[in-house]
């Protein structure tokens, strides 16, 4: 009875301090800042060329070629 208390507890000692899952956790936390970074540039990038194109097409249809 001793013996499998003991081992019983080693177990699960051994399972909470391990690392194994928290290497896998820390790589998708960075992979989720990563993509969160990404789809804020594309966003800021898409407003920007949106305002380049209106500008553009607002000259075209002036006549105005200074723009």
């Amino acid at each position: 009875m001793y013996v499998k208390g003991k081992t019983l507890l080693w177990g699960l000692r051994e399972r909470f301090t391990r690392e194994d899952g928290a290497v896998a956790t820390e790589y998708g936390l960075l992979l989720v800042l990563v993509a969160i970074a990404i789809i804020g540039a594309a966003i800021a990038l898409g407003a920007a060329l949106i305002a380049v194109f209106n500008k553009g097409s607002s000259a075209l249809n002036s006549g105005n070629p200074s723009a």
